[in-house]
């Protein structure tokens, strides 16, 4: 398990890290004065508002509030989480992210030479693969069958399309050339080893479509056949200790690369689907690595686009798709979120359709598409006869768990004046029949999920996370909100071992119960095995940004206004602890 990176470490990144430079690279900034300027790329504004100030190395949107320093930019422009932001910045830097892991020294540098040698492979393996498609015996026939889909030269480069031969230890022998690249070989599944000590390829006679994470590393492959009788037509990589099929998505990271600002996503079913649209310069195109879209991948899409379109069949299968992914999708529609379907003819797929009308038309397919609220509706009132009473009670009991998945009140009463005109009651009666309030379901819009809000609520769910993070009671002192609250809670689960309804029992007179039966009742959609890397991640967040927001105010008005002797001493006492965090 990884440590956490060291404060000194990011205050050293933020030092070396010219903040007009990262944001001239992909915004284009003009000098106004002492500061430099530019349209915001955070909203839609035709007069630049956004500003940008060397001196205080800080960004803010004078328009929509958009404010932060360099890792603040990288985690929005580019929807990273804090840690891919801090190491996208180092890699611009040509540093490696140290990481603390208790007392021993040589243990972080090994983690970082690890993931990066696993990265360093599959890039290998890829442009191995790129080599074979012009190079390999069978070459010319493959390169026919790619120019046969219709694919340019052009498109092959951008997603970096290759062949595995159909040799047995073609790339075995080219990466695998002692005992620890033979190893690691297998570990990232693209080798097997049924006989100990000997390798063969994983994939064989396929073209190679490499999968690129949201930072365009190399973490996985797809694989497909070129005819009927050569086994499945696709074959993907397994997951390994980089790649977790659930979480990626693939052309996600050549869509973004494309546009400055996705305006919409379209999510279509396979690797020719993404490839085929791109080739006819409909770049916003991604696909689930053979899975269906899953919750994450909703939540991914979302913090990318304000619009996500699905594409499916219009068979049963393709239905049913449709019906996952919506039910996936519904806690991430929050106000200004928009979710649409279309569904494609018989026999038709985005790659052979938009070969057969082109863009234009395609496009115009897109922009006829259903609102997902017509998908839900149409889906559940062909299943049940709305003739009867019986049939009008079991919508009723169908949807209303669906509305209060969802975050927004107004896609909620839109549903609801629906669901009322089909089964003959008001929007007021349907109301009282929701289990939760909808203003309890507004949680990302009115109760927004700060890194606070997400620590409590992780303790508050999983109360064994206490023993996970130090426990500061001195931290409860500081005049931040909700820490008082957290260091509580902390304090309570080491003192119990509670569970979440004796923690909540706990509170129950307390002021807070009603945020704490919020954050209990949140969707955190955080697999278990990563709980407790993500709550202690968010934990250093906190701890870090309380004691320097302190110290910062205190050395502030020490410059303005001086200080008394109790602020000389906290401020004292602080610079003590961050020393201590940062040793």
């Amino acid at each position: 398990m990884a440590g956490k990176i060291p404060r000194n470490f990011i205050d050293d990144l933020l030092a070396r890290t010219d903040i007009v430079e990262l944001i001239d690279s992909k915004v284009g900034l003009k000098k106004a004065g002492k500061d430099y300027q530019a349209c915001c790329p955070f909203h839609n504004e035709k007069s630049p508002s956004f500003t940008v100030s060397q001196d205080k190395q800080f960004y803010h949107c004078f328009g929509c509030g958009a404010n932060g320093n360099a890792i603040s930019f990288v985690m929005e422009y580019d929807k990273l989480e804090f840690v891919d932001a801090i190491e996208e910045l180092a890699s611009l830097l040509n540093l490696d992210v140290p990481r603390e892991q208790g007392n021993t020294s040589s243990g972080p540098q090994r983690t970082a030479e690890q993931k990066r040698s696993d990265y360093d492979l599959m890039l290998h393996a890829a442009r191995f693969y790129q080599h074979q498609l012009k190079h390999h015996a069978n070459s010319a026939e493959v390169i026919e069958y790619v120019k046969g889909r219709g694919l340019s030269g052009e498109t092959v480069k951008k997603f970096m399309i290759g062949y595995a031969p159909s040799e047995w230890e073609g790339l075995c022998q080219q990466l695998g050339r002692n005992k620890e690249q033979k190893e690691q070989l297998v570990e990232l599944k693209l080798a097997s080893e049924k006989t100990p000590g000997r390798q063969f390829d994983f994939f064989r006679d396929r073209l190679m479509f490499p999968i690129r994470d949201k930072r365009g590393r190399v973490i996985a492959f797809g694989g497909r056949v070129m005819q009927a009788d050569q086994g499945p037509k696709y074959l993907n990589s397994p997951e390994t200790r980089i790649f977790h099929k659930g979480f990626e998505l693939y052309g996600l990271y050549e869509a973004k690369q494309a546009h400055k600002k996705l305006e919409h996503i379209l999510i279509v079913e396979g690797y020719m689907d993404v490839v085929a649209l791109s080739e006819q310069d409909i770049e916003y195109a991604v696909a689930a690595l053979g899975t269906a879209t899953t919750a994450e991948h909703m939540h991914t899409l979302f913090r990318t686009t304000d619009k996500v379109i699905c594409c499916y069949d219009g068979d049963r299968a393709g239905r049913d798709a449709a019906w996952r992914a919506l039910e996936n999708a519904l806690p991430y529609l929050t106000d200004g979120k928009a979710l649409q379907f279309v569904f494609l003819p018989d026999g038709e797929d985005p790659d052979s359709l938009v070969q057969k009308e082109g863009k234009d038309a395609f496009e115009q397919r897109l922009a006829q598409a259903d609102d997902f609220t017509q998908v839900l509706f149409n889906k559940l009132s062909q299943e049940i006869d709305l003739t009867t009473d019986a049939g009008k009670a079991k919508l009723l009991s169908a949807v209303l768990p669906l509305v209060e998945k969802i975050p927004s009140e107004f896609y909620q009463e839109n549903l609801l004046e629906q669901l009322g005109r089909l089964i003959g009651r008001t929007k007021e009666q349907l109301n009282s029949r929701l289990k939760t309030p909808k203003q309890q379901h507004s949680i990302e819009r009115k109760f927004k999920i700060t890194p606070m809000r997400r620590a409590i609520g992780l303790l508050v769910q999983h109360p064994n996370l206490a023993n996970a993070v130090p426990y500061l009671p001195d931290l409860a002192q500081m005049n931040i909100g909700g820490i008082a609250l957290l260091i509580k809670l902390q304090h309570y689960a080491l003192q119990k071992g509670t569970t979440t309804a004796q923690l909540l029992e706990a509170f129950r007179e307390s002021p807070e119960y009603e945020a704490l039966i919020k954050l209990a009742t949140w969707r955190h959609e955080i697999n278990d095995d990563r709980l407790e890397d993500e709550f202690k991640n968010t934990f250093k967040f906190i701890e870090d940004q309380c004691l320097n927001y302190r110290l910062e105010t205190l050395l502030i008005k020490d410059k303005t206004q001086g200080l008394n002797s109790d602020e000389r001493l906290e401020c004292h006492l602080l610079t003590q602890a961050l020393k201590g965090t940062n040793s």
